[in-house]
This record gives C-alpha cells, sequence and structure tokens, in this order.
C-alpha cells in the first residue's frame, strides 16, 4: 500500500516537474525517447499545430525499453509520428544515444551536420521528466531558447498508463534526485529547489522510493 502522505508528496514532484511552458513556433522539435509512445504522440500533435517543420527523435534501447522498442527508441517514435501522418521526410532519427545528456548533444550534432539553422528548440519529454530534461538541455546548448513540452495529463492518469504505482513514484524520486545532484557534476543547469520539494523528495526516498536514484557522487 502506498500512503496518502506518498501520495501527496509524489503530487508534489510531479507539479514541480511541470514547466508550464506555452507551446509556441519553434525552429525544430527534439523528442526524447523512452519507454513511453506517448512522447511520440504529442510530438505529432504539435507537428499538426504548426510548432515545428523539423522533428529530431533521439534515443537507443536500454535494459528498461529494449523489449519494448527493440528497434531503437527513436525509430519506433518515428514509426508512430509517421503512421500519425507526420510526413517522413520532416523526421531525424538519432539512434545512439542512451541518456539525456547525449540526446541532446547527438541531435545537436545531427542537426549541424543537416545543416539546419537552429534558433529555438521544442523539448518533447515523458510529464514527470520536464524540468530535468530542460535543465540538462540549457547546460549543454545554452545558445537556443528551449520550450518544454509532455502530454497533458495529471498523476494519477499517468499511474494508469503505467500500470504500476510504485514504479512511478520511483522515477518521480529519481527524477527529483538528479535536479539536487546533477548540477554539482556538471550534468546540468542549478534550479532553485523550494523546500517543500526538497522536503517531499526526502520523505518519497526515506520510505523506499529509492530504485531510481544514482549515486550521490561520481563514481571514480
Amino acid at each position: 500500500m502506498i500512503s496518502a502522505q506518498a501520495w501527496a508528496d509524489a503530487q508534489r514532484l510531479w507539479d514541480f516537474q511541470q514547466m508550464g511552458h506555452e507551446p509556441r513556433p519553434c525552429s525544430v522539435a527534439i523528442g526524447l525517447g523512452s519507454h513511453d509512445l506517448g512522447v511520440a504522440d504529442t510530438t505529432a500533435d504539435l507537428y499538426h499545430l504548426g510548432m515545428m517543420p523539423l522533428i529530431v527523435f533521439t534515443g537507443a534501447t536500454s535494459r528498461t525499453t529494449r523489449d519494448r522498442v527493440p528497434r531503437g527508441e527513436a525509430e519506433h517514435y518515428r514509426e508512430r509520428a509517421v503512421a500519425l501522418g507526420v510526413p517522413a521526410g520532416a523526421i531525424l532519427v538519432e539512434s545512439r544515444a542512451r541518456n539525456t545528456g547525449e540526446n541532446i548533444r547527438f541531435s545537436r550534432v545531427l542537426l549541424e551536420e543537416q545543416g539546419v539553422p537552429v534558433a529555438s528548440v521544442m523539448l518533447i519529454s515523458k510529464p514527470y521528466e520536464e524540468r530535468r530534461a530542460y535543465a540538462t538541455a540549457r547546460k549543454l546548448w545554452p545558445e537556443v531558447e528551449w520550450v518544454s513540452a509532455s502530454t497533458p495529463m495529471t498523476l494519477t492518469g499517468y499511474v494508469d498508463s503505467i500500470g504500476d504505482a510504485r514504479l512511478v513514484l520511483d522515477m518521480l524520486a529519481g527524477a527529483q534526485q538528479r535536479l539536487m545532484v546533477y548540477p554539482r557534476q556538471g550534468f546540468m543547469i542549478e534550479q532553485h529547489i523550494p523546500d517543500d520539494v526538497a522536503a517531499a523528495y526526502e520523505r518519497l526516498r526515506d520510505a523506499g522510493f529509492t530504485s531510481r536514484l544514482v549515486p550521490d557522487e561520481p563514481s571514480s
């Protein structure tokens, strides 16, 4: 059983991850690969709204995605977007990245190789990782304007879509911990963490929602 306090803490972290950016036209979209095909769906929706002329889907596979997307996260995203009416010619595939930092770096290289001028990027991620993705992108490619986006949904709706409440709370704790740890490791920009958000994370950690946590310091 998950306690009422744990649910309240998860909701606080969920709310904090939402950047609250209004979608607006950008030079390109970058859809971050994962197990969640909702990222591809939302990218397609935004494309049809005229928010970008070009999409980069980025992601290889990982131990958590190889069974669901055996041909690679980015390739499955491309197939999904094409099935939703996005022209194949409007999609670039970056199929090597295995973490968020590589998603950004490798997508930037791909766009430069293709000669695509980029002033702004619509960064599309899972709902519980908007802020983490934004902080990473700002660190690695500070010259462009970043607009965060994800599938509009509630925490309860996301839990229902995943079918594993404990896993979702583990992932929320992991995303929040990275916002607190990764800036001093040089992986993302520093952001202000409100006291109630930090306390919510600490309670979830102490309650055992730890499967997605990383070491507080990089291994030597």
